[in-house]
């Protein structure tokens, strides 16, 4: 697999600065965090970005997240196209693969059925729109349990039952855990599905307790890590694990000293894996 950071795990510093600070680390793709693009493209062009990239030895594999995508009402529609429509054509300009997307909270009715329904729906819709500017769009369920699609069996179901060849998954550890999701979900798993795995570690508390903040570099928690890795490869997925972590008091760090721990936490625990 490649190696990829997430520019959540840097919260703090800007685009520029988490291109420098991935590639000085020995990463191979950085996502970008999309709030941070925003900032970059207000005093320069995607000619910069793509330069910078290339001028740094590193791809950009991602840009993170057009969020709630589902359960919106009209005027959230089109609004969610616009979007749709800016950030890919922002990826494209750029030669960045994906574009992550995520589900909305579920309405307090909605049945499974409804979720996928709703999914389905949007995800046709949106991915259209990727398909003309040959992007492909990332779908990442997550754990929290006011979440439509919290298991990533739901979300291959849902990405199946879509049927674009530019609509894939995320699998996050975090949320992965988080949700109660089961190895044997991914060894179900076609990896052509797979765009993206999210690699990170949390504290030891109870699942319904996890919050974003309790993230940390991977192998410092308590996540099964090396089973997830080990039935990752066991399907043959070798795209990339890409560190994302939402923990405040790594964001006030340097980030170029935690890209490096970052590259070395992930570089470890992959290795593991192929040790067992």
């Amino acid at each position: 697999m490649k190696l990829a950071l997430n520019g959540a795990t840097t919260m703090k510093a800007d685009l520029a600065t988490d291109i420098r600070a991935a590639s000085a680390a020995g990463f191979d793709c950085l996502e970008i965090w999309s709030a941070k693009l925003k900032t970059y493209l207000r005093s320069n062009t995607t000619y910069d970005l793509k330069r910078m990239f290339h001028e740094n030895a590193i791809e950009p594999y991602s840009i993170n997240s057009i969020e709630h995508i589902t359960f919106r009402d009209d005027e959230g529609r089109a609004r969610l196209r616009s979007e749709c429509e800016e950030i890919c054509r922002i990826a494209a300009e750029i030669n960045c693969p994906y574009v992550v997307v995520v589900p909305g909270r579920r309405p307090s009715n909605a049945t499974r059925e409804d979720v996928i329904n709703e999914s389905v729906k949007t995800l046709n819709e949106i991915a259209t729109i990727a398909e003309v500017h040959e992007v492909g769009l990332a779908f990442e369920f997550l754990g929290q349990p006011d979440c439509s699609v919290q298991t990533l069996a739901l979300a291959d179901e849902i990405v199946r039952k879509t049927g674009r060849e530019n609509v894939g998954l995320v699998i996050d550890s975090f949320h992965f855990y988080a949700g109660g999701s089961t190895v044997e979900s991914i060894d179900a798993l076609d990896p052509a599905r797979l765009f993206i795995f999210h690699i990170n570690d949390a504290e030891d508390l109870p699942r319904e307790q996890l919050e974003d903040r309790h993230r940390l570099l991977p192998g410092l928690g308590i996540l099964p890590l090396t089973e997830i890795v080990a039935a990752l490869r066991r399907i043959d997925y070798d795209r990339v694990a890409s560190v994302e972590i939402f923990r405040p008091e790594y964001w006030e760090l340097d980030p170029f000293q935690l890209a490096r721990d970052a590259c070395t936490a992930v570089t470890q625990v992959l290795s593991q894996s192929v040790m067992r």
